[in-house]
């Protein structure tokens, strides 16, 4: 509706997607480079680890030095505590009070 349309990236023509060449440089510089894999189960398991450090860990200059996607950490359910809301509009002797 807004008119967005794909750009066509001509084949063998890599520098016409920068944030794609980004990537890929840093992943050879950072990971490939410096790696040898003796294993498909080893090159699975560095490279997920490289790619959560690249997302969730690597400060990025343009957000102010905080990772692109932080990763987030949600209390275990049993250390949450629960609590019943009082209306404002029951009476005191047949409601829970917050805890």
């Amino acid at each position: 509706k807004v008119g967005c349309k794909t750009l066509y990236i001509e084949p063998g023509s890599p520098w016409e997607n920068g944030y794609n060449e980004s990537f890929n440089g840093k992943l050879r510089n950072e990971l490939l480079n410096g790696e040898i894999f003796y294993t498909l189960q080893e090159a699975k398991v560095l490279i997920e680890r490289w790619r959560q450090f690249y997302n969730e860990v690597r400060p990025h200059s343009s957000l102010g030095y905080k990772p692109p996607a932080p990763k987030t950490l949600l209390p275990r359910p049993d250390v949450l505590t629960y609590a019943t809301l009082q209306s404002p509009h029951q009476d005191d002797n047949n409601s829970q009070k917050l805890t």
